[in-house]
């Protein structure tokens, strides 16, 4: 095999990525496309005198690289350096997982190393979605968002179980591919790993439909008004005066509003007026929401907000804090959520997922010198505070709670799954998808909302400002949803739920689960390795 053939399979690989991805990808290509990569690594792993110790890094880094780019392109559209440096590292840290798979595997004495790839990956992949650089977009299990019929059982294990699956099954598939072609043709082999292939890719999906067919929500409706007031983020919502933002939301709002309307779910910083929590009566755009309610005591209102804390003389500062340019204080910004109903406004939640590179700097806590580095994209600049716990919002309905997850949360299965464990019975997601344009970004985000429906068994209300905005219930099914770019404005009975999902009380276990087998593996892998530089006859 030549040297650029290697390039062609890596090519191929991501391009199968590619064609796997929402919305518009077929999810089954995701059983094949580590095949080309497997071929590769096993390659460089029977031919070592040709190829140096991280080839394996070279030729699997294009694949990647592909799919990135393909895939999660449109971040360029609000952040050109800011796109480009998540596209370029992160296909670099799936290539080096797949290298330190690949060293491991070889040092290893026995052919069935390639299982160490699942538990590498699930690592990788939790880990991922836990430090400062967190981008877990393309997580594997996310690949099914658009099939949520085949993924009913990841209210038991959550989207990591979709990378497990996803990874086994093409393992078994090169495994079968393998042992037909060697010189010693073992067809016994090759259709044991076809037939476990098959039956891997059919179990799943065949209990999966049987699950959905078969689901019912208990009865507990509760009536909710969702408005997409489609403020052009980049002309319109930082100029818009503060009140006539708020006014664009209630005339929406209005026209659906009737007595049984439980909640108004308006998106991510609909209130522009700089709010400050320990001045709340101060703010005029929070009096017009109050008085708004208070013609409509049946209503709660959920809106997002730009917040601002000011640190009290002694108390202690957050890694986050900003000091004032004028005078010896320091505060704290926030992206929020406010809960206002007839009780007044005593509740509120901060965004606690934060963007990289937007609203949060890498380990603010070290590099609180490169705050002036931050991404601009209006409103307020620099790392955000954060609220530690995932609160959830008591209302006046017969102890009903709720969780309202701001924007790239709801990315964030285990994240989400603690606001149902903490007594959420229902999940509204305000959020702003303007920043990416009419592009596969929204549409991506949007689409994932239904796995977090899954996982917990939780109906949700989304409210994006520039769309796309929906219902979507227990099962996943989407309902109204609206067009993107369009003022828009829905109304829907859902049920709230007051039980917990397996994954739900458990979290993500498989991730511990493969980090202990990760763990386990690399350290045998060392020792191996190791042994094998005294005692150069071992291979």
């Amino acid at each position: 095999m030549k040297k650029y053939h290697l390039l062609l399979l890596s090519a191929l690989s991501g391009f199968l990525f590619t064609l796997s991805w929402p919305m518009d990808g077929w999810a089954g290509f995701l059983f094949v496309a580590f095949v080309p990569l497997l071929l590769i690594e096993d390659y460089i792993d029977k031919n070592r005198e040709e190829f140096h110790k991280f080839s394996v890094l070279t030729y699997t880094y294009p694949a990647f690289f592909i799919w990135n780019l393909l895939t999660t392109y449109w971040v360029m559209n609000s952040t050109l350096g800011g796109g480009i440096a998540a596209v370029v590292f992160n296909s670099l840290f799936m290539s080096v997982v797949f290298t330190v798979y690949h060293l491991t595997k070889r040092n290893l004495y026995t052919n069935h190393g390639y299982f160490v790839l699942i538990f590498y990956w699930i690592s990788w992949e939790y880990f991922h979605m836990n430090w400062d650089l967190t981008w877990p977009w393309l997580n594997l299990g996310n690949g099914f968002a658009s099939y949520h019929k085949w993924i009913q059982w990841y209210e038991y294990t959550g989207v990591l179980g979709g990378t497990f699956w996803v990874i086994l099954v093409n393992i078994l598939i090169y495994r079968a591919l393998f042992y037909s072609s060697i010189a010693n043709r073992s067809r016994k082999k090759t259709l044991a790993n076809a037939v476990a292939a098959f039956s891997l890719i059919a179990v799943p999906i065949i209990w999966s439909y049987i699950m959905y067919a078969y689901y019912e929500e208990e009865e507990h409706p509760v009536e909710v008004v969702v408005v997409q007031p489609n403020l052009d983020p980049y002309t319109e919502q930082y100029t818009v005066p503060p009140l006539e933002v708020i006014d664009r939301n209630l005339r929406l709002a209005l026209k659906k509003i009737d007595s049984s309307t439980k909640f108004v779910v308006a998106p991510e910083s609909a209130i522009q007026e700089d709010i400050w929590e320990r001045k709340l009566n101060y703010s005029s755009s929070l009096r017009k929401l109050k008085r708004f309610v208070s013609g409509q005591p049946h209503l709660t209102v959920f809106i997002g907000a730009s917040t601002f804390k000011q640190f009290i003389t002694g108390e202690e500062l957050s890694p986050t804090a900003r000091k004032f340019k004028d005078h010896d204080a320091y505060y704290d910004a926030y992206n929020t959520v406010f809960m206002i109903d007839t009780a007044g406004i005593k509740q509120w939640y901060h965004k606690s997922k934060l963007t990289p590179g937007v609203e949060r700097m890498p380990f603010p806590k070290y590099l609180k010198f490169l705050e002036g580095l931050a991404i601009d994209m209006g409103g307020t600049i620099g790392s955000l505070g954060i609220d530690e716990e995932r609160k959830v919002f008591h209302t006046q309905y017969d102890s009903l709670k709720v969780a309202a997850i701001i924007c790239y949360e709801s990315v964030y299965g285990e994240f989400t799954a603690k606001f149902v464990r903490n007594g959420a019975n229902l999940i509204f997601i305000v959020t702003n998808d303007g920043w990416w344009g009419n592009s596969p970004g929204h549409r991506q985000h949007f689409i994932y909302a239904r796995l977090r429906s899954i996982e917990t068994r939780r109906s949700i209300a989304r409210s994006a400002n520039t769309g796309i905005s929906a219902f979507i219930n227990q099962r996943g099914d989407i309902f109204q949803e609206t067009e993107y770019w369009e003022p828009a404005v829905i109304k829907q009975k859902i049920n709230a739920n007051f039980g917990e999902t397996f994954y739900v009380q458990f979290g993500d276990y498989l991730a511990r689960i493969a980090i202990f087998f990760s763990a386990l593996f690399f350290l045998i892998g060392i020792t191996s390795g190791i042994v094998k530089k005294r005692n150069p006859m071992v291979r």
